[in-house]
């Protein structure tokens, strides 16, 4: 639920964009700026009354249909529409990772749970439909929102990921050609096509990588993280597929005992 000074924001922010927007036909050589309220609850088909209530910070519940609406009225930015929803504390209808990812296959649940390192299941969206206790350890921030966690999203938008991540660059890239080849199975789902406009709107190094159309195998390999609290950390990364939904991804990183560059890694084994 939102609070006062959400909602103080919220109509401070809604008016500043309602101003700002330039009137239609003879009324563009009026003295006063931009739309009327009328006017915006016209375009966004919604009451002028509750525009006037979100504007002066009232204790109002416009559901999310409303809101989406406004900000197409408003014809916010990506960034100011995630702004609008979350100052209002509603969940985007537009947003790709409102819902809960789709649920892993039952083999796969059960090996994530089972394995004694990190291990998580991929949806078709890359949406983590599966974690055990230590990859939800590992993966600093992935799980602290409250829409589904992403692996896309994560690792190009969140800030804990170019941390954790020593070799940010070269592994969002890398992670973004295995996802292609992925997407062309699954690019007529609705949720993926509309998790990969999501990206595109809000990380240039996924847009960017995006239009470089690099398409790679999902393989395996050295893995190495700087975790917040636990250090550099370095592990083999497998890849499983499901056997009856191919769309469905098992990863788990298998904890290396080595040492780097003169430093003890602590590769202490993070039981589920």
């Amino acid at each position: 639920m939102s609070t006062e000074a959400q909602r103080r924001l919220l109509g401070a922010f809604v008016r500043a964009r309602r101003e700002g927007l330039a009137p239609e036909g003879h009324a563009r050589r009026r003295r006063t700026p931009g739309l009327r309220r009328e006017e915006l609850a016209a375009r966004a088909a919604i009451g002028t009354t509750w525009v006037a209530w979100i504007e002066q910070g009232r204790d109002v519940r416009p559901s999310a249909e409303t809101l989406a609406r406004l900000a197409g009225a408003l014809a916010l930015s990506p960034a100011e529409r995630d702004y609008l929803f979350s100052l209002a504390a509603r969940r985007d209808p537009a947003d790709p990772f409102a819902g809960s990812p789709e649920a892993a296959p039952p083999a796969i649940t059960a090996a994530v749970a089972a394995l004694p390192f990190p291990a998580y299941a991929l949806d078709p969206a890359w949406s983590v439909c599966a974690a055990n206790a230590a990859a939800r350890r590992l993966f600093a921030g992935l799980f602290d929102a409250e829409r589904a966690p992403n692996l896309l999203r994560y690792v190009f938008t969140h800030p804990a990921a170019r941390t954790l991540l020593p070799d940010w660059h070269s592994r969002a890239m890398r992670l973004l050609a295995e996802f292609r080849r992925d997407y062309g199975r699954v690019m007529n789902d609705p949720r993926v096509a509309a998790v990969v406009e999501w990206l595109q709107n809000h990380s240039p190094e996924f847009r960017a990588g995006w239009d470089s159309q690099s398409v790679l195998a999902r393989e395996g390999g050295a893995r190495d993280f700087l975790h917040p609290q636990d250090g550099l950390l370095r592990f083999t990364q497998h890849t499983l597929a499901d056997v009856e939904r191919e769309d469905f991804r098992l990863v788990f990183l298998e904890e290396e005992k080595t040492k780097k560059q003169g430093v003890n890694t602590p590769c202490t084994p993070m039981t589920v």
